[in-house]
């Protein structure tokens, strides 16, 4: 049985920051959604919640360090004092008048200690009545389903699933609650709550910066200076762009309310060169002249 700072790697005195920390960094490493086909990550990955449920709650951590409970969370059996009558016999050996044993087969039964005791048993009962924990899991969804909304499946350390809805514009490290999906609880309470905390992956072009999305758009030599209409893709689908002529290299252009959330996104111009040679280009440039010469290391010179 693992010990719950051993799994998450570390130390006794650890700060709830420094094992919050430790949990989601090991979480979403061995996260079954991220490892299919491996059952050693997703044991890992219940051993992981396993741990992160005792360390981050402050009563469990408190009792696991006390010896109270063990790596799983379970009740350890409290050491029960022996006890000796005036004749020396012990407590499950006293000896009754009537010559019977408290605890024996003649001694007290079941139904008689809840006669007697009934009130302290129903005071226990109703204190054991207590909301579940809130369990913690983590998710990653794509760039374009946080951008626009989606149903992700999560499969539990258990083995069972949820279904969970992305809402539109989701940032990464977002924590959705769903309620009644956590820890059951004791006696007649309710369940806790999941806590899914979200993670955006990487889009290969497009990239986040608050409710706007940039992008970077290659584009010809020839699309740059004479100017085009090309379909140019955002996250909500393609749109046509006018590319002015004489474009520079890096203008910007933008789309208002195609980025997230009512944000826009913006197009930055790559001119890409040819690939190989291009003897007309080059026949072409030897004789033209500019009609607007420029220095473009203007700004590098006398920096040295």
């Amino acid at each position: 049985m693992n010990d719950p700072y051993e799994t998450l790697g570390v130390a006794r005195d650890a700060s709830d920051d420094t094992i919050r920390k430790a949990y989601r960094k090991l979480a979403k490493r061995h996260h079954p959604d991220l490892n299919p086909g491996k059952p050693e990550a997703l044991e890992q990955f219940k051993a992981l919640n396993t741990a992160n449920e005792i360390l981050s709650d402050p009563v469990k951590r408190g009792r696991f360090d006390r010896g109270e409970i063990d790596a799983e969370g379970n009740e350890k059996p409290p050491e029960r004092p022996f006890y000796r009558d005036a004749g020396g016999a012990g407590f499950g050996g006293a000896r009754q008048p009537g010559g019977g044993q408290y605890g024996g087969a003649h001694g007290l039964s079941p139904e008689d200690l809840e006669a007697l005791f009934g009130a302290a048993f129903a005071d226990h009962a109703d204190r054991a009545n207590v909301r579940g924990r809130d369990a913690q899991y983590s998710l990653t969804v794509d760039f374009l389903d946080a951008a626009n909304g989606a149903v992700r499946r999560l499969t539990l350390p258990d083995g069972r699933t949820l279904d969970v809805t992305i809402p539109p514009g989701l940032r990464d490290g977002h924590v959705l609650r769903l309620k009644g999906q956590g820890l059951p609880g004791r006696g007649n309470a309710g369940p806790g709550d999941a806590l899914v905390e979200i993670s955006v992956a990487p889009h290969r072009f497009f990239r986040r910066e608050g409710n706007d999305v940039l992008l970077e758009l290659p584009v010809t030599l020839k699309e740059a200076v004479l100017g085009a209409s090309i379909d140019v893709p955002t996250v909500s689908g393609k749109v046509r762009l006018t590319i002015p002529p004489n474009s520079a290299n890096g203008a910007k252009m933008r789309l208002a309310r195609r980025g997230i959330a009512g944000g826009n996104q913006f197009v930055e111009l790559k001119v890409v060169m040819p690939t190989g040679p291009d003897p007309a280009l080059q026949a072409f440039l030897e004789t033209w002249e500019p009609a607007n010469p420029i220095n473009p290391r203007a700004t590098l010179e006398g920096s040295s």
